[in-house]
């Protein structure tokens, strides 16, 4: 009764929060009815744990989930999922509240659950779903996570034989995962000529999770991410994956998979290990080739990290990203990279104050390849924020880029920062931030006259 009597009343909360403020409504439910009852999830009844399904991993987490929801709808089947990314034991919680009757009983047919690395162990206590999807296992939030391998070790004491993983071919750490699990699905993206290149000596290997030792990659699709295998045991990528991407076609958006061609929106080498993923998931899961095709090719992105502004004689490019781990400012990097225009280039990365202790280090962008941007046509490059912005300029300059086209600027303030970028003679300009500073950015530029793209 006690469990009814505590869904009643998160289900009403969950309506009133709605109304009032539909983003708050992602998590408040949740979060009262798990202080409530702590083993609040566990007591839902009619989730099946093989139509459960767990993503998890560093990078593109919230896009797979997307993904995988949005393939299963367009197939026809219900689907309860955290779309909004509340990604906790609450976000989950709230899931089930606003996904089941009265009773308690799950009113869907699918579950499928973005989850935080760090959570998932507590949260498969309560929820024993079946199948999990890794995207990869990277450095992120270093001030919480700490280093990856901790969080190789957290999610293999979720997983158990009569789990089916789906994990990255090419990245090291959660392919390890195999070794856990009662099945494993592996995905992979072929050497296409947008793959990732160094062209600096900070490239950093990483040890192998079965026995510490270096691995090396033969290449990389994304940083990290590539053909490998460990300089002492046996732990290599497959030479035959359940799932690989070839013949990417980047200006027609196709590329095949088994025989089969696909056509999509975005081609980054960061979505086609998303793509490839939910291939594998929507394959085990009995979906055809053309459910599949159809969900791919309609798939959009409802949250674009790349504006476009115009000022009068400046093209903007304004890339934005949590900026929590190397791997997502290399995407913007390599977009920056591939545009032979001359350019300006400006790079803001802030104090994180999500959450206790707050934290600033420049390492993500070190471990990055700027080199790559400094062999383009660079008009300047700007380095800002009131916390690393001389890191940021020693890097730059460690690149390649000519000390006297480096300015630092101790500001988080976006006035400055685009005043010194306009008065270049580039024509295109791109800025690099974090998501939080997007609005103070946007109405920077639009209170100058600009005009943004739809």
């Amino acid at each position: 009764m006690r469990f009814l009597l505590t869904l009643w009343l998160c289900k009403l909360a969950a309506v009133v929060v709605n109304r009032v403020n539909r983003h708050h409504g992602t998590i408040y439910s949740g979060r009262l009815a798990t202080r409530l009852m702590p083993d609040f999830v566990a007591r839902f009844r009619g989730i099946d744990p093989d139509k459960v399904v767990f993503i998890t991993g560093t990078n593109g987490k919230s896009t797979t989930t997307n993904m995988v929801c949005r393939t299963l709808l367009s197939a026809g089947k219900t689907v309860a999922c955290n779309v909004e990314g509340a990604n906790m034991m609450s976000g989950v919680a709230t899931v089930l509240v606003k996904n089941s009757t009265w009773g308690g009983r799950f009113n869907r047919e699918f579950l499928v659950l973005e989850v935080d690395e760090r959570s998932l162990p507590g949260i498969r206590k309560v929820l024993p779903g079946r199948r999990m999807a890794v995207t990869n296992l990277e450095k992120d939030q270093d001030q919480r996570n700490g280093d990856p391998d901790l969080i190789f070790r957290k999610l293999a004491s979720a997983v158990g034989e009569d789990m089916t993983l789906y994990l990255n071919n090419e990245e090291p750490r959660s392919s390890a995962l195999a070794d856990y699990a009662g099945q494993a699905v592996f995905f992979s993206v072929a050497e296409n000529r947008r793959r990732f290149v160094w062209h600096d000596p900070y490239a950093v290997t990483l040890p192998c999770p079965r026995c510490s030792h270096p691995i090396r990659f033969e290449r990389c699709n994304l940083t990290g991410i590539g053909p490998f295998s460990c300089t002492h045991c046996d732990h290599a990528s497959r030479q035959e994956p359940a799932v690989r991407l070839t013949d990417m076609d980047y200006e027609a958006g196709t590329f095949r998979c088994g025989g089969r061609q696909f056509t999509v929106d975005y081609t980054d080498p960061f979505y086609l290990y998303n793509f490839a993923l939910v291939i594998a998931v929507g394959r085990d899961l009995g979906l055809t080739e053309d459910q599949l095709d159809t969900a791919l090719r309609s798939f959009r992105n409802p949250v674009s990290h790349d504006q476009v502004f115009h000022l009068p004689g400046k093209e903007i490019r304004y890339l934005q990203g949590k900026q929590e781990n190397p791997e997502a400012l290399q995407s913007q990097l390599d977009i920056i990279a591939r545009d032979p225009r001359r350019k300006a280039v400006a790079v803001g990365m802030y104090k994180v104050t999500d959450f206790q202790p707050h934290y600033a280090g420049s390492f993500y962008f070190f471990d990055c390849d700027f080199a790559a941007v400094a062999r383009g046509d660079v008009a300047a490059c700007v380095a800002f924020s009131e916390t690393i912005c001389y890191d940021l300029a020693a890097r730059m300059i460690y690149a390649g880029v000519p000390e006297d086209k480096v300015t630092v600027l101790d500001t988080d303030e976006p006035g400055p920062v685009l005043e010194q970028l306009l008065q270049t003679d580039a024509p295109v300009i791109y800025i690099l931030t974090n998501t939080k500073h997007c609005r103070q950015i946007s109405d920077e530029i639009l209170g100058r006259g600009g005009t943004r793209d739809a």
